[in-house]
């Protein structure tokens, strides 16, 4: 039985309410109150006595990786297909600036989101295909362990409509917070989810949102 510590990274400059743009592989680091989540975050998941930690390559993923790490003394190995979704030239726009750019397509992104293949980029799809497999390379090597998985709101959202056994057209009805914390246990090789969208360990800093 493999315990998988799935977490989304903390805040960065993009996460910032009407300042929310979509960062897909924009190469962000973490704010403020970012660092400070995800030490919060890092005091929550070293009970679990994590023996690997895995993360998406882009930095604000990394940088929450390496303070999750510290604790145990571990260190953070990049997994390419825990990187973000690629938006293509949605990349970096707004959520208002990407429905001005695209109205019909950002419609059904709201209402279907499995049927939308952002321009120049990829699609739900994709992404449930790349983590998928990063989980089926990296879960055998973990017998009986638990590890931590970094990545991002999307990409966490469709491993967990994947664990859950739920096609992506429920993608919205999942709620990735920033700095979430999930679980699961494989146990056989079937997922039991025992956490969802936990940011119990963000109240003190009034981020829990």
């Amino acid at each position: 039985m493999t315990n998988l510590i799935i977490v989304r990274h903390g805040r960065t400059a993009w996460n910032e309410g009407e300042g929310e743009r979509l960062r897909g592989r924009a190469d962000l680091d973490l704010n403020e109150i970012g660092l400070r989540q995800a030490a919060a975050a890092a005091t929550r998941v070293a009970k679990w006595g994590a023996t690997a930690v895995y993360s998406s390559p882009l930095k604000r993923a990394m940088t929450t990786a390496e303070i999750l790490a510290k604790p145990r003394g571990l260190r953070v190995q990049p997994l390419e297909g825990l990187i973000d979704i690629d938006y293509g030239k949605w990349q970096g726009l707004s959520l208002k600036e990407a429905e001005a750019d695209d109205p019909e397509l950002y419609g059904l992104w709201l209402e279907s989101p499995h049927l939308v293949t952002f321009p120049g980029g990829e699609g739900l799809e994709q992404v449930r295909e790349r983590v998928t497999g990063a989980l089926e390379t990296v879960v055998p090597c973990h017998p009986d362990k638990a590890i931590v998985l970094v990545s991002h709101k999307v990409v966490c959202k469709v491993l967990l409509c994947s664990l859950l056994g739920l096609d992506n057209s429920h993608f919205w009805q999942i709620q990735q917070g920033v700095c979430a914390i999930n679980r699961v246990e494989m146990e056989k090789g079937s997922p039991v989810t025992l956490l969802v969208n936990d940011t119990c360990h963000l109240k003190e800093l009034g981020e829990n949102r």
